[in-house]
C-alpha cells in the first residue's frame, strides 16, 4: 500500500510541472495534435485508473470478506458497522432494561417491606387482644365469688329466720313453753354435739370429736370454709351461746294485756330487736364462710400451693381469698404477668380494680350493720344512764292546801 501511494504522488507531481512549466501554445495552421495534451491526457488517465484501483483495493480491504474485516472477527453475523450499531442499541436496551429491572425490584422490595412491617403491626393488634388465661382465671373467679355471694346471703337468711323465731319465743320453740323447757333445750343440744371429757365423766353424755365446740371463736372464724355440716352448725351454735343462749319465757294471754305487761311487751320487743340486730351481724358472717360454691381446678390447684386442705365446696369467704392471695403469692401468676402485653396488663389492672371495689363494697355493707350496733349501743347505754340518774336536788312536795 506504501508503493502504490509513491506512485500515485509522483504521477500527480509530473502532471502538474507538465501543465505549468511545459505548456506551448499550439499553432491553429499546424496540424490538430497535440502530442504533449495526448501525453498528459494519458498520464492523467493512468493517474486515475492508479487511484481507482487503490480505492477498490481499499474497498476490498475493508469488505466483509476483506483482511481488515477478519481481523475484526466473523463477518457470519453482518458488517462492522451493522454490528457495532446493533451492539450499541443492544447495550441501551440492556440499560433501559436494567433502569426498569431496578425499579420493579425496589417497588417489589417496598411492597414485601410494606407487608412485612403491616404483618407486624396485626400481629402486636392480634397479641394486644388475645385473652390472657389469668384474664379468664379472674372472670371465672368473679362469677364463682358473684355466686358465693348470693349463696352466703341465702343461708344468713335462713338462719336469721330460726333464731328471730327462737328469740320472740315463737310456738313451737322451747322457751314458748317455759324457762325450764329453754335451759333444758340448749343443754341437751351441747351434751348431744360437743360433750366435753368432765361433763362425759360426769355421766352427762357421750364424749364428742367435737368437745366444746359451740363455746370455742375457732368454730366460727376457721380458714375460710367450715368443714361440712358439722362445721356450719358448730359456728351457728357458738353465735347462739355467744348472743342468746336461754330466750325469756313467752308472754301469754293476761301478761300481755294487763298496764303492766303492756310496757313489759315493749321492752321485750326492744330487746329482741336489739338481739336480732347482733344475730344478723354474726349470722353474715357465719354465711360467708359457710361451702355453699363448687371450687374449679384453678381455685383448688391454688389451695394446694397455699397449703391448705383441698375441697371440692367452698364458701364466699374462700373463693375472696383464693383471688387475693393468687395475686400475692401465687408463682404462676407472676410468670405470666412477665410475658403480658401491655394491653393483657391493663387488663389485668382493671380487675384487680373491680375486685378492689366489690370488697369496699361489701365493707361498706358490713360498715353499715357496725354502725347500727355502735347506736344501739349508744342507745342502750343513754338508757341505762336515764335509769340510774338522780335528781341533784330534792324537789319540794307541793303543797295541795294551798
Amino acid at each position: 500500500m506504501n508503493k502504490t501511494s509513491h506512485l500515485l504522488s509522483a504521477t500527480t507531481g509530473v502532471v502538474i510541472g507538465a501543465i505549468v512549466f511545459g505548456a506551448a501554445p499550439a499553432n491553429a495552421q499546424l496540424a490538430v495534435i497535440d502530442a504533449t495534451s495526448i501525453a498528459v491526457q494519458q498520464a492523467l488517465q493512468k493517474l486515475q485508473d492508479q487511484a481507482n484501483n487503490f480505492l477498490n483495493t481499499i474497498t476490498s480491504q475493508l469488505s466483509l470478506n476483506g483482511p481488515l474485516a477478519s481481523l475484526l472477527g466473523s463477518n457470519n453475523y453482518g458488517d462492522v458497522t451493522t454490528l457495532l450499531r446493533q451492539g450499541f442499541t443492544q447495550n441501551a436496551n440492556y440499560s433501559k432494561a436494567q433502569v426498569s429491572a431496578q425499579r420493579q425490584i425496589a417497588d417489589a422490595s417496598n411492597a414485601a417491606m410494606a407487608r412485612f412491617e403491616r404483618d407486624k403491626r396485626n400481629a402486636v393488634i392480634r397479641d394486644e387482644h388475645v385473652v390472657s388465661p389469668l384474664h379468664c382465671a379472674h372472670l371465672d373467679n368473679g362469677q364463682t365469688i358473684t355466686v358465693g355471694a348470693g349463696q352466703s346471703w341465702k343461708v344468713a337468711t335462713a338462719i336469721q329466720t330460726v333464731a328471730d323465731q327462737r328469740g320472740e319465743a315463737a310456738k313451737g320453740t322451747p322457751s314458748y313453753y317455759g324457762a325450764a323447757q329453754a335451759v333444758e333445750a340448749i343443754n341437751m343440744l351441747h351434751y348431744s354435739r360437743y360433750c366435753s371429757a368432765d361433763e362425759a365423766a360426769a355421766g352427762l353424755c357421750s364424749a364428742s370429736q367435737r368437745e366444746n365446740a359451740d363455746q370455742r371463736a375457732s368454730s366460727l372464724f376457721g380458714t375460710g370454709t367450715y368443714d361440712g355440716q358439722d362445721g356450719v352448725n358448730s359456728a351457728n351454735d357458738f353465735v347462739t351461746n355467744l348472743i342468746q343462749p336461754i330466750v325469756p319465757t313467752a308472754q301469754r294471754g293476761a301478761q300481755m294485756t294487763s298496764l303492766t305487761a303492756k310496757e313489759a311487751s315493749v321492752r321485750r320487743r326492744q330487746y329482741e330487736s336489739r338481739v336480732s340486730l347482733a344475730r344478723s351481724v354474726l349470722n353474715e358472717v357465719l354465711a360467708a364462710q359457710s361451702p355453699s360454691i363448687p371450687l374449679n381446678a384453678a381455685q383448688k390447684q391454688q389451695m394446694q400451693n397455699e397449703g391448705l386442705t383441698v375441697v371440692d365446696t367452698g364458701s364466699w369467704v374462700q373463693a375472696l381469698q383464693l383471688d387475693v392471695h393468687r395475686r400475692y403469692s401465687d408463682v404462676n401468676w407472676a410468670a405470666q404477668l412477665q410475658s403480658m402485653t401491655p394491653a393483657a396488663v391493663e387488663r389485668e389492672i382493671a380487675n384487680e380494680l373491680a375486685v378492689t371495689n366489690y370488697l369496699l363494697l361489701e365493707n361498706y355493707r358490713m360498715a353499715m350493720k357496725n354502725a347500727s350496733v355502735n347506736a344501739t349501743t349508744l342507745a342502750a347505754v343513754a338508757e341505762r344512764d336515764l335509769q340510774t340518774l338522780k335528781p341533784a336536788v330534792e324537789l319540794p312536795t307541793p303543797n295541795l292546801s294551798n
